[in-house]
């Protein structure tokens, strides 16, 4: 049996969570007891609580043309907001603008958070305990429990509603579909949708307030009846045109049970598609945006919890639970070990930019092989590389991608090569394998450590090979910045802390 191959998963409705929240998953990292974490899934991974719905799963061109609209957007962004001293990019190697922010629904990290103080009907709140206390019970047996005190798990789910939305380190206005919104042009969510109506929390922002004001150009729907604020956030699809709009508001969200903070964030009531299809494989609420703005929810929550976030995406063929953690506690060592789980941290510095605050990037300073160094100056790297919870494939510079096709093809030669599948052009033919191991591949971070050589950080093999073909793509020009996709990802816990300026990495955290 190939190593290469999804697992089955016999997982469905609620039986999700149960399934995934056991010793077998393999939890084997113990998030820290301070701030607030949630269980992270695949949107259309066997752990996610839609997994059920029967939602449609993009293929793999469609999976690659919108990863690529991802990228061209962020290029974009960093090349027309920034002047060339900041960053090293070539605006004659960046395509033209991308009119989208926050990007497509394919199988990408999605938590579930309890948005307004709505009241629940009888039914609905036992459908919420059911679901709280089959998690507590998962806690127990991971001996987690006392994450949660005593006094929260008596008072259960605190009022609102589940709302299922993308975890996007590269945006800053999060947003949610709020009733009315009729499908279309609004999209069918596997969550009940957050009514405003019906949570006394809510109230829309003003016109004028300094929560509207900030929104500038790029996030601004102009003033609306009664001098609300609203807000338009374009996104990409299979065609172009397509957006989220509506009332800029605020109302209480919980991010774990019982601890709330009053929250801005888009009410959608036209998540409209430009065509039919564009929506096809996404059931979720909206986008939980993290980026470095202050509409993001790792900013609206500095005051409560510290300006630091962590998660860990599960491998997308596993059938395990992975997290995401809102609070301080991150890394403030190049490398070391954490005190609280006792497993190897690698850190390197965060580099942010006054000009696109948006973005959290790191330096690359090489690549391993199996333990060898490829042959490629640190400077090939110097433009960096972006943080990015949901572009999928990592992009490098073309000559550090080279040199890694290189040494990657070599050191699989003994496998029979495919034919490319669109920009993945290092693939292979496993037909009769009967277990298949990549090959180590070490991303060197820029840090003190690693014995003088930078910090090694090695791809989980599940982040090495993708459909069969080596998951990394080449951008077109060394000058532009590198992404950090989410498949070289997964597995780590990535932690963003942002007021230290660090970034940094646990293997086998989920």
């Amino acid at each position: 049996m190939s190593s290469l191959k999804p697992h089955a998963a016999a997982c469905s409705g609620r039986r999700v969570i149960k399934q995934c929240l056991t010793p077998n998953a393999k939890m084997t990292v113990i998030p820290p007891q301070h701030g607030r974490w949630v269980p992270l899934y695949r949107h259309h991974g066997p752990c996610s609580p839609s997994s059920s719905t029967g939602a449609a799963k993009p293929s793999l061109d469609d999976l690659l043309r919108q990863d690529q609209l991802r990228v061209d957007h962020i290029h974009w962004r960093l090349s027309s907001e920034s002047d060339e001293g900041a960053f090293a990019v070539s605006k004659a190697s960046v395509k033209q603008r991308v009119g989208f922010e926050a990007a497509y629904f394919h199988d990408q990290p999605v938590i579930r958070v309890i948005l307004g103080s709505e009241s629940k009907s009888s039914e609905v709140q036992e459908m919420d305990l059911n679901l709280f206390f089959m998690f507590l019970s998962a806690m127990h047996e991971f001996g987690l429990s006392k994450i949660i005190s005593e006094q929260q798990q008596q008072q259960g789910v605190p009022p609102g509603v589940f709302q299922t939305v993308v975890l996007d380190t590269a945006a800053d206005l999060p947003w949610v579909q709020c009733a009315p919104c009729p499908v279309p042009p609004c999209h069918p969510q596997a969550d009940d949708s957050y009514d405003p109506s019906r949570s006394p929390t809510y109230a829309p922002v003003k016109c004028g307030d300094d929560a509207c004001d900030q929104l500038g150009i790029r996030y601004s729907g102009g003033c609306g009846v009664g001098g609300e604020c609203q807000y338009r956030v374009p996104f990409p699809t299979k065609s172009n045109g397509s957006f989220s709009s509506g009332t800029y508001a605020v109302d209480l969200l919980a991010v774990g049970p019982n601890t709330s903070i009053t929250f801005h964030f888009g009410c959608s009531h036209a998540a409209a598609a430009a065509a039919a299809g564009d929506f096809d494989d996404n059931t979720t609420a909206g986008v939980m945006a993290l980026g470095g703005g202050p509409e993001s929810l790792a900013s609206q929550a500095e005051e409560t919890y510290g300006r630091a976030f962590s998660y860990c995406i599960p491998a997308a063929t596993e059938r395990r639970l992975g997290f995401f953690y809102l609070g301080g506690g991150a890394p403030g060592a190049n490398i070391g070990v954490d005190p609280t789980t006792m497993s190897y941290v690698a850190t390197t510095p965060m580099i942010r930019y006054s000009q696109t605050p948006t973005f959290y990037i790191v330096r690359l300073v090489g690549i391993n092989v199996n333990g060898q160094r490829l042959n490629v100056t640190p400077s090939v790297f110097a433009a960096g590389a972006v943080m990015d919870s949901r572009t999928a494939v990592t992009r490098l510079p073309k000559t550090a991608y080279a040199a890694l096709r290189e040494a990657f093809r070599g050191a699989m030669a003994m496998y029979a090569a495919a034919p490319p599948k669109g920009s993945l052009d290092t693939c292979y033919d496993f037909s009769g394998e009967f277990f298949v191991v990549p090959h180590r591949i070490e991303l060197v971070f820029d840090g003190a450590g690693g014995g003088g050589g930078g910090v090694p950080v090695e791809v989980d093999r599940s982040g090495v090979l993708f459909n069969d073909c080596l998951a990394f793509v080449n951008n077109s020009d060394d000058r532009m910045l590198g992404i950090l996709g989410n498949l070289q990802q997964q597995t780590m816990e990535v932690l963003f802390d942002v007021a230290n300026k660090a970034v940094g990495f646990r293997r086998g955290a989920c």
